[in-house]
């Protein structure tokens, strides 16, 4: 498993543990160079917004790898964390829709989360 695909499905899984709502990965690199795979998932309030970044950076830390750059922490309505091939989105549900991401990417490709197998966050 290449680094980005592993970075991927260990941010998928923390975004899933913290109950992270429509978890979508939109394949980017034969459209940018910025990253390989965008990570986007809402929350219901801010509280879970920020614990679910706090369990990314957590998962991710654990493996090693560490953010580039994290902004929108403090309020909490989009988090982002680039993390060179992978870039997480984290956003309450009502700036998910304002922004809309997945309509301005939409040439990337749409990747089924299942894809993303299961692999031990402790390892390596």
């Amino acid at each position: 498993m290449n680094n980005s695909k592993k970075m991927t499905t260990l941010a998928i899984k923390a975004l899933e543990d913290k109950k992270g709502n429509d978890i979508r990965v939109i394949d980017i690199q034969d459209v940018s160079i910025i990253a390989d795979y965008f990570i986007i998932a809402s929350g219901s309030n801010r509280n879970q917004v920020q614990t679910m970044a706090d369990n990314v950076e957590e998962v991710l830390g654990r493996a090693g790898y560490e953010p580039r750059q994290l902004e929108g922490y403090g309020t909490a309505t989009w988090i982002l964390m680039d993390y060179n091939d992978i870039i997480v989105h984290i956003f309450s549900e009502e700036d998910r829709l304002f922004y809309d991401l997945e309509r301005i990417w939409r040439d990337g490709k749409n990747v089924d989360i299942d894809q993303f197998g299961n692999i031990d966050s402790k390892a390596e």
